[in-house]
């Protein structure tokens, strides 16, 4: 994953970038600006603050750690346009948390990893013709289109293309899924002659989703959907809950569900899923990963390769240069963005929408930079595995125990901890930085990635 593109730093009015850059490396307070900037491992947008913490022994009040000072602080964004440091730990806990859910660990058991498990693609329905089938066969406007393509994802026609439609599904997709997992539960249900209430007595349905912008702005979802035995992923599913008998409830549950709005004029708009409806058998060891050419047929290296898949979708933004980053303020905004023309319509659409009373519950300005879409880019039920609040505790729970045994003590010592820290900045003061904390931390993450390769 390669970082955010950097316009070129250019001379003017006696102003030399490479000279600036020189001094400034040179200055006393590079030394300890180089170990902030490494203490965040080149995060690109780190929060700087000043004060102290203190840890203290709960029961004497005994002082066993201090800190004071200027720290650093990582943004904890989860997207890689804005910083893929931040990124690269948010795919890493994504991973933990889908690869948990299908293999075990982080308090599941392994015994998941024999429960039905599918992996699910559910896309959004067509709102126009695009063009499309990079390098395959000729488009449907006759013309053959190289991968990556600036033409990809746009209308053919764009003057007759459902721009208002397309926005409108988008904003309610949340929803969407909402509903599908509803009639999911109710078609398996069905599939085994049971009531929904009787149900709970035999069998749960648990998933966790990621939500990945297609070439034409329209977010699909990929899901990793289980199925368990009564009391969750500690027991086992019923014998006749086969992946085929999962599979049919997918298909079944995406081809009913309908939701209801309408358009500016009034008219009726059935919100529903695309045609296209992707159902592939994890238990299943030759399961074909998108993406990955490996033809493995280990399971375990398969869950493993599936869930750095599906992570790594987490991270990714509209695929729209200068939107997903930031939200538009106002109509020159839009003007300005630095878009193709598909995008820019899509965000013009989702703004103008967004100023008529009929939709403001849907506060489509606010989201206009991702497109209309206003859900979360990761979610899961329940009790399909662990949460990013619990991974996140793990890891300060690590550094606690460390801090304790530096001090002597034992780790299950009870201890309070007391932070007082104000904000200095966020970010970089200059180019000149930024773009030397862009190289440190892409440096930083080359040297991870080689310790993960094999040798």
């Amino acid at each position: 994953m390669s970082s955010p593109p950097r316009a070129p730093r250019q001379a003017h009015d006696g102003y030399d970038p490479e000279a600036e850059l020189a001094r400034w490396m040179r200055s006393p307070a590079y030394k300890e600006w180089r170990a902030g900037v490494e203490s965040v491992k080149g995060c690109l947008q780190p929060v700087r603050l000043v004060g102290k913490f203190e840890v203290r022994h709960l029961g004497s009040g005994d002082l066993i750690a201090s800190r004071q000072g200027r720290v650093w602080a990582s943004c904890g964004t989860r997207r890689a346009a804005v910083c893929p440091t931040c990124a690269d730990r948010y795919a890493a806990d994504a991973w933990h948390l889908i690869h948990a859910g299908m293999s075990g660990g982080k308090g599941v058991p392994s015994s998941v990893a024999r429960s039905t498990r599918l992996f699910v693609t559910l896309t959004a329905p067509s709102f126009g013709a695009v063009h499309n089938r990079p390098g395959k066969r000729p488009c449907s406007c006759g013309r053959w289109h190289p991968e990556g393509h600036r033409l990809l994802g746009s209308p053919v026609d764009p003057d007759s293309y459902d721009y208002t439609g397309a926005v409108l599904w988008q904003a309610h997709s949340g929803q969407l899924w909402h509903r599908f997992t509803i009639a999911l539960r109710r078609a398996v249900a069905a599939a085994g002659g049971l009531t929904v209430r009787e149900s709970g007595s035999h069998l749960r349905i648990s998933y966790a989703k990621v939500a990945e912008y297609q070439g034409r702005g329209l977010v699909h979802f990929h899901a990793v959907i289980r199925a368990d035995g009564p009391s969750g992923p500690d027991s086992s599913p019923p014998v006749w809950l086969t992946p085929d008998v999962l599979a049919d409830a997918v298909r079944s549950a995406a081809s009913s569900v309908e939701l209801g709005t309408v358009r500016p004029d009034g008219s009726a708009l059935p919100l529903r899923w695309g045609t296209q409806v992707d159902v592939k058998d994890i238990t299943a060891t030759d399961i074909d990963i998108p993406g990955d050419g490996s033809d493995d047929e280990d399971q375990a290296v398969a869950d493993t390769r599936l869930a750095g898949y599906i992570a790594k979708y987490a991270t990714k933004g509209t695929g729209a240069t200068e939107t997903g980053d930031r939200r538009i303020r106002s109509q020159m905004h839009i003007d300005q963005l630095r878009v193709s023309d598909h995008h820019r319509a899509m965000i013009q659409t989702a703004w103008d929408l967004g100023g008529l009373d009929q939709y403001a519950e849907l506060k489509l300005r606010h989201w206009a930079h991702m497109l209309g879409f206003r859900g979360h880019f990761l979610t899961k039920s329940r009790i399909y595995s662990t949460t990013f609040k619990h991974l996140r505790a793990e890891r300060r729970a690590h550094q606690l125990q460390t801090a304790l045994t530096e001090a002597g003590l034992p780790e299950d010592t009870d201890v309070i901890v007391v932070n007082d820290w104000q904000i200095l900045g966020i970010g970089y003061d200059t180019p000149e930085q930024l773009e030397l904390a862009t190289a440190i931390g892409d440096r930083i993450r080359a040297a991870r990635q080689t310790r993960k390769e094999p040798e």
